[in-house]
């Protein structure tokens, strides 16, 4: 037996190294597949980062326009407020204008009203004092508050 001992054992060697082989070879398939896997997850993930930076950078562009469109907006609100304030002081001085006219032409009926009360007695009196003459001299009322029109003389 002794022959065929170290050729068993010889026989076993090979056949426990070709399963050591053959297990690497597993491994190693498993191990690039893994790693195949591996480096298309890293690819998608590469790909998302891109698209992702993409995003970020339009995002970026539209803050930027939005903060432009903003200030904009700011600086037309400021001028529309200082309009708006300009406007409000013209419309209160125009009203302070009219107010002015408005008690100037009142001062001027009141005064001419008092002018022409102080007519309407001074008429009065001197009615009075022709009407004294008349009956002093006992002459007729030349005027008597009802006023006769003459007729219209025709071609």
């Amino acid at each position: 037996m002794a022959p065929s001992a170290p050729r068993t054992h010889a026989v076993a060697s090979l056949r426990m190294k070709q399963i050591a082989l053959d297990n690497q070879g597993r491994t190693i398939r498993r191990l690039r597949a893994q790693l195949a896997t591996e480096r298309q997850g890293l690819a998608t993930t590469k790909k998302e980062l891109e698209d992702t930076q993409v995003a970020l950078e339009a995002s970026h562009k539209v803050i930027a326009g939005l903060t432009e469109i903003g200030l904009s907006m700011s600086k037309k609100i400021e001028k529309m407020k200082v309009k708006k304030q300009q406007v409000t002081e013209n419309h209160v001085e125009c009203h302070q204008k009219f107010q002015a006219r408005i008690h100037k032409a009142e001062d001027s009926m009141q005064a001419q009203h008092l002018i022409i009360e102080a007519l309407v007695e001074e008429k009065d009196s001197l009615l009075q004092t022709i009407q004294g003459f008349q009956e002093a001299n006992n002459a007729p009322a030349p005027f008597d508050d009802e006023w006769e029109e003459e007729p219209e003389e025709q071609p």
